[in-house]
């Protein structure tokens, strides 16, 4: 996704070339500077004068390239080192990056990160994880990508977020469905060029009701003219390529059902994307977000090719995505957790270690589990997330973990905040930043309360099929819950109402996607991880799911009252009268 930029170092020798082209893209995209741009298909050149776009400064396009061999990234030719050996120098990339030659806590003010930073970063190749060894990358294994997205989100959860965006939204449905002629070069371009790509979906009208897009296309001149809207995309502006999203326009103007999925080569004549607007986010500085309009002409080779239906293959990506958020919330979590010890054990109130009073204890035993919980599910993502894996009817495990480990890493945050107290409320600390970080990742990729529901729902229809509706004989055969069930009877041997409001739908869906996150638990202590951690991460799910069947079964059918403000003053029934 390029890196579009606002500050700078004292150039490096060696990045000085980069740099001043990615301080060129800056101005172009952000500003709209008229100077001319770069000769694309049969010589035609790009306009001298346009609106903000997404740009064309360098590079080949994606067709002169498609007839080209793939070239291994320097760093990656021959065989790929050890992922132990490479996780480390990454690890030991961001250390330096982020604690000796800058501060992270003052980096995390600006709405980007330096050039050299990014550069250095890209140095180690991150992103060629989910590449395929025979286009020169190391083989596109869920563990390596889990663990980079783990190192990454340890020290910046944004910059994991761009990782993620890069390799779950975009390289990943690449590798699956992209047609073999546009592979080769993307993944050159992404590898050695330090190009980057991302996904659109979301539409200011259409948002969790995603398969009601209004972006359509039309096929004009052996190309799909793509017209429409798109925003909150990740990396607006600066990704080189794009997955767009959109439904066909049949001859009589309707929108057909099913969606397509696009490449978007940015530095292709015909494919840039105008930016109408950038916002401003509230977290997560360092990843731009806006509002796109799309009006593009993609060559057919780049349109994805979904075995059956373009619906059931967002699917595949969105739940394969889902699974990744695990890795997301991993490094994020750790961190917090070593802050919360190291902050508690330094810290004396009235004359003990903050570390010894019972509450704190309470909430570092909670952070602790997040940190099991978490764990369990990486492991359980490495195993079912591969490509080979068909995940389009796998919703429920899906929306289970990344909906738990998005609330885990906001109510961590949220404690986090709480221990270190006032000096952590600000931008420039990690607990500060943690909480507005962490926050939209209950809301982007499915709304954590309409993810819960539809985790109740499935859950429903399958007890319904087999004609049961006892809760804990449904969990105890059902694969995903039967071994937690076991661990959880007393709170589970209830009649379940098979239709009931949308409120309690919820509050169930909370529940059962703490239990599916339990059975992971238990699957990971069988493979040895540390025993009393896995105790401890099985008796705070068994809190959290007790206090949430509770509410569910609480009588609850309170609703907002409409024209509220009549007769609501309170003032009213406190002032003498006459006044």
């Amino acid at each position: 996704m390029g890196n579009t930029r606002l500050s700078w170092e004292p150039p490096i020798l060696g990045h000085l070339h980069r740099c001043r082209r990615t301080l060129e893209l800056h101005i172009f995209c952000w500003v709209g500077l008229g100077a001319p741009g770069p000769v694309g298909l049969a010589g035609e050149a790009f306009p001298t004068q346009r609106p903000i776009l997404h740009s064309q400064l360098v590079g080949k396009t994606l067709r002169e390239e498609t007839s080209s061999d793939a070239v291994a990234s320097p760093a990656l030719q021959g065989e790929p080192a050890g992922f132990a050996e490479f996780l480390e120098k990454y690890r030991r990339k961001l250390q330096d990056l982020f604690h000796v030659r800058t501060d992270m806590d003052k980096l995390s003010l600006n709405r980007s990160l330096p050039p050299f930073v990014m550069e250095e970063i890209r140095s180690c190749d991150p992103l060629s994880v989910y590449v395929p060894r025979r286009y020169g990358g190391r083989g596109g294994h869920i563990h390596e990508g889990l663990g980079i997205l783990a190192a990454s989100s340890y020290e910046s959860l944004a910059l994991s977020l761009t990782l993620g965006i890069n390799g779950a939204l975009f390289l990943q449905p690449l590798v699956k469905y992209g047609q073999d002629a546009i592979k080769a070069p993307i993944f050159q371009r992404i590898l050695n060029d330090k190009n980057m790509g991302g996904l659109m979906i979301t539409e200011p009208d259409n948002g969790t009701d995603a398969l009601s897009m209004r972006t359509s296309y039309r096929e004009e001149d052996g190309r799909y003219h793509l017209e429409g809207v798109k925003h909150w995309g990740g990396l607006t502006g600066r990704a080189d390529f794009w997955l767009l999203t959109a439904r066909r326009r049949d001859g009589d103007g309707n929108l057909q059902r099913d969606i397509d999925f696009f490449v978007c080569d940015v530095s292709a004549p015909h494919q840039s994307i105008e930016v109408e607007e950038y916002f401003n986010n509230l977290g997560l500085y360092h990843i731009p977000y806006g509002r796109n309009r799309i009006d593009v002409k993609i060559p057919k080779v780049q349109r994805l090719s979904p075995p059956t239906t373009g619906i059931r293959m967002m699917l595949d990506l969105l739940h394969r995505s889902r699974l990744q958020f695990s890795g997301l919330g991993m490094g994020f979590l750790r961190r917090l957790l070593d802050e919360g010890l190291a902050h508690c054990r330094e810290r004396f109130v009235g004359g003990r270690s903050l570390f010894d009073y019972d509450q704190v204890q309470q909430r570092l035993a909670k952070l602790q589990a997040s940190f099991t919980v978490c764990s369990a599910m990486c492991a359980n993502s490495s195993d079912k997330a591969g490509l080979d894996h068909d995940l389009s009817r796998t919703g429920l495990e899906a929306n289970a973990t990344k909906a738990v480990v998005t609330d885990m890493m906001q109510e961590a945050a949220q404690t986090l905040l709480q221990l270190v107290g006032a000096k952590g409320y600000r931008l420039d600390h990690i607990a500060g930043r943690a909480t507005v970080d962490s926050r939209p990742f209950q809301i982007f990729e499915g709304s954590n309360d309409i993810l819960y529901q539809q985790i109740s729902e499935a859950v429903l229809k399958l007890m319904l099929k087999a004609k049961e509706t006892n809760l804990l004989r449904f969990l105890s055969s059902y694969d995903l819950t039967s071994r937690a069930s076991e661990y959880l009877k007393d709170l589970l041997d209830f009649e379940v109402d098979l239709k009931i409001q949308q409120r309690k739908l919820v509050k169930l869906g909370e529940a059962l996607g703490r239990i599916v996150t339990m059975e992971m638990v238990l699957k990971l202590g069988d493979r040895g991880f540390r025993a009393d951690l896995i105790a401890n991460a099985l008796s705070s799910l068994r809190h959290e799911v007790t206090g949430l069947l509770s509410t569910y079964k609480a009588e609850n059918r309170i609703l907002a009252v409409d024209d509220y403000e009549n007769d609501s003053s309170w003032l009213a029934f406190v002032l003498p009268a006459g006044s």
